[in-house]
């Protein structure tokens, strides 16, 4: 028997499980020194109306692998709904040298978060056209980066403004709600403009980017007694889709929104893409990334799925009974 075999043999079961421990002390060690990865989540409001997005955000984060407090970090900075403060919190990440940078909500995160590094992967979600904006290249060829998910909600304001006036076929003029400050608005409000040409109707447009400005919005909409209200697409208005329908209750305004949370919460209608779809693939795209895949070698994601939701309850309240071809055209009607 080979010496260190007999060595071996003569050894108790207490100085066996000492050498186990020092055999495998390497490993260890090594699997507390490797860093865990970090995510930097950039939102522009505050946890609470980003609830459901951030569920969804954490299933596609699962289904790449990854889980908060796992595997993987999440280090969160909020403007609470000050936007001008999103370029200092997109660096102030980008100074922890997190290994993704996630900007979902919009335009206004997106740039921000692509103002703040050129060298650290970011993955962002938005409604509108990352090309136009000047994110990518391509959205099959990124370049760069950055890469992230597109929905159809600045397209389709166009089709909110159609099923308001199939709600009031006898109605010339209608209100618009535009957020100034968005990257979006001014070709949102040029594409509107030329479809209520094209419809025959007149467009009243309004500009809202604060709570006083809401509310001054829907009162002027109920004393000059226009037909409905569309609002154009913009995470400022979506993720005050509570206050809104709290708002079109109050002033007795017939709107529709971008976000299905506005009819949940009490409002008439909303159209526009699927939030918990894109923000799902935010989070596949965020653990592709950090299992080392490259930003411009990942396509953009365009979900091109919308949803028209409708509230017969705020229906019944306004005193509106909503036409067949409407409910017809549905994916979901609230009873």
């Amino acid at each position: 028997m080979p010496c260190f075999l007999r060595q071996a043999a003569r050894l108790t079961r207490r100085e066996i499980i000492a050498l186990g421990a020092i055999v495998t002390v390497p490993h260890s060690v090594h699997a507390q020194q490797k860093a865990t990865p970090v995510i930097g989540y950039l939102g522009s409001e505050s946890p609470e109306p980003y609830g459901s997005r951030l569920a969804a955000f954490a299933e596609g984060l699962a289904e790449a692998g990854y889980v908060d407090g796992r595997n993987v970090a999440i280090d969160f900075r909020w403007a609470e709904g000050q936007y001008s403060r999103l370029p200092a919190l997109a660096m102030d990440l980008a100074d922890r040298q997190v290994t993704v940078m996630v900007a979902p909500g919009g335009a206004e995160v997106a740039l921000a978060a692509r103002s703040a590094t050129k060298t650290i992967p970011i993955v962002f979600e938005l409604g509108g056209d990352p090309v136009a904006l000047g994110l990518v290249a391509s959205l099959s060829r990124p370049g760069g980066n950055l890469t992230g998910v597109t929905s159809l909600s600045v397209e389709v304001s166009l089709k909110r403004l159609e099923f308001m006036s199939d709600l009031f076929p006898a109605a010339r003029t209608f209100a618009v709600a535009v957020n100034p400050t968005s990257p979006t608005s001014g070709s949102q409000s040029r594409n509107l403009l030329a479809t209520a040409s094209s419809l025959g109707l007149e467009l009243r447009v309004f500009n809202a980017s604060s709570e006083p400005e809401l509310d001054a919005m829907f009162a002027a909409v109920s004393q000059t007694q226009l037909a409905g209200l569309v609002f154009t697409s913009d995470p400022y208005f979506a993720y005050r889709s509570r206050r809104l329908a709290e708002l079109a209750i109050r002033y007795n305004v017939p709107a529709i929104t971008q976000a299905r949370d506005f009819p949940n919460a009490g409002g008439l209608m909303s159209y526009g893409g699927d939030f918990r779809q894109s923000h799902r693939h935010t989070g596949i795209y965020a653990g592709r990334i950090i299992k080392g895949e490259k930003p411009s070698d990942l396509p953009v994601q365009r979900v091109t799925k919308v949803e028209l939701f409708i509230n017969l309850k705020a229906a019944g309240q306004l005193g509106l009974t909503m036409p067949p071809s409407l409910l017809s055209s549905a994916d979901v009607v609230i009873e």
